[in-house]
């Protein structure tokens, strides 16, 4: 996938870059990947070296400068302050802020590297620094984990000192994961001065090897929730590998249970309420967050699973069908990649089926992902954040299968038959535990 699928980027982003390890080359890479005219800038400085690769360089020294960015959007189009040295500064704040305004009214993108690192693969952020817009909506920490198992010095860390604070480690030490980790979930470190409301996402680049992508993979399972999104990549490559982000389970527990004649969220598996089993088998998955819509038998649900860090949402229209429990679970999002519906009939559905799903669709966050086995599309079935709008239209009894010609499907193949039993009847139940005796 492009580095702006993975960065869920609305259709006109203003996006602030920070950080180490390839911050120039991602603002330019993503420049070339929106549509033009794109405006780039910096609240730092440019090199002269840096500034040959935008389309055009307009630089600002006063107001009448700015009629001619005006009258000549085109391409990529680099705005800067003048030369000193060989590098270029960057534009006064009010400039700044007449460039936010162009690009708002205009509906241009705008791109700010809003931080430098003198090249080297990892810093820390001096008191002054970075200086990040108050107006970003989305900002992108980069990280280069090609310093990974040198040593903390200044050959590999911009302002070594600082970064041994934030992440206790001592110089002269092996830069590790949990060393980055530190650093890059520390107040003052990758999340030093993220307007609030801006959306966070780290950037792990120079993931060169196999052994930095799995080496990437442990660190972005630990960032989930610190930050919106993980990306893996390798910029130099132009590849990116994976996209981490918190994947919601959302356990449909409003039926009625007619056909089977009493409440099936509430019959016992391996010593637990049917419902009590899947909320725990999705915590243990690692779903965030995970919860459950009740219905017709909301107090014994609710009962079932009232101590667990689930969230319970009645559906008081649950007679109208599982659409309805589906907009109910999905209203009581924010700030997730995916979500993966899970049905009250399925106790036996396992926490590493889950995971794999949540690590296939980090690989390409494909639309639709479900499980396959021999031959048959199984659940429970995983949906990407891009679906959500059609899956809130849904009417009636209609589940995500109401949205399947909308969307790609992607398939994960397994091998655990009794995925492909759904609990209506007694004798699907007893079924299902002979299968698994």
């Amino acid at each position: 996938m492009d580095l702006i699928r993975a960065l869920r980027l609305p259709a006109v982003p203003h996006l602030s870059v920070v950080g180490s390890g390839g911050k120039t080359t991602t603002l330019f890479a993503l420049a070339r990947q929106l549509p033009e005219p794109v405006i780039l800038t910096t609240t730092t400085h440019f090199s002269q070296q840096q500034a040959a690769q935008a389309d055009a360089h307009f630089i600002v020294t006063n107001n009448s400068d700015l009629n001619a960015i005006e009258g000549n959007r085109r391409g990529v189009m680099l705005v800067s302050g003048p030369p000193r040295g060989e590098r270029y500064c960057a534009p006064t704040e009010n400039h700044l802020k007449w460039l936010r305004d162009l690009c708002r009214n205009h509906s241009l993108p705008l791109l700010i590297e809003a931080d430098g690192s003198r090249r080297l693969p990892l810093k820390a952020p001096a008191s002054h620094e970075p200086p990040i817009p108050d107006f970003s909506e989305n900002v992108l920490v980069v990280v280069g984990l090609s310093a990974l198992g040198r040593p903390l010095s200044a050959e590999t860390v911009y302002q070594p000192g600082r970064f041994s604070k934030l992440s206790q480690l001592e110089p002269g030490e092996a830069l590790s994961i949990q060393a980055i980790k530190a650093y890059l979930a520390h107040p003052e470190g990758g999340l030093k001065n993220i307007p609030q409301r801006a959306r966070r996402i780290a950037l792990l680049n120079q993931a060169d090897t196999p052994i930095l992508q799995v080496q990437a993979n442990a660190l972005a399972r630990q960032l989930t929730g610190t930050y919106d999104a993980i990306i893996i990549a390798s910029l130099q490559s132009n590849a990116v590998f994976e996209v981490h982000q918190k994947t919601a389970g959302i356990l449909l527990a409003a039926g009625e249970s007619s056909r089977f004649g009493q409440p099936k969220q509430l019959l016992e598996w391996q010593g637990q309420p049917f419902v009590r089993k899947i909320a725990c088998t999705a915590l243990e998955a690692g779903l965030d967050p995970v919860i459950a819509v009740t219905g017709a038998h909301a107090g014994g649900v609710r009962s079932a699973l009232e101590d667990l860090p689930v969230v319970l949402v009645d559906n008081p229209s649950w007679k109208a069908g599982q659409s309805t429990s589906i907009r109910a679970g999905l209203e009581n999002l924010a700030g997730v990649g995916a979500a993966i519906f899970l049905l009250a009939d399925q106790p036996q559905v396992s926490a590493t089926l889950l995971q794999a799903l949540v690590e296939r669709h980090a690989q390409g966050l494909p639309a639709i992902l479900a499980p396959i086995i021999e031959d048959r599309r199984a659940n429970p079935v995983l949906f990407d954040t891009t679906t959500f709008p059609d899956l809130m239209k849904l009417e009636g009894d209609t589940g995500g299968r109401g949205i399947f010609s909308k969307h790609t499907i992607r398939f994960l193949p397994w091998q655990d038959a009794s995925m492909l039993i759904d609990i209506d009847f007694p004798r699907d139940l007893q079924r299902l535990q002979e299968l698994l005796s």
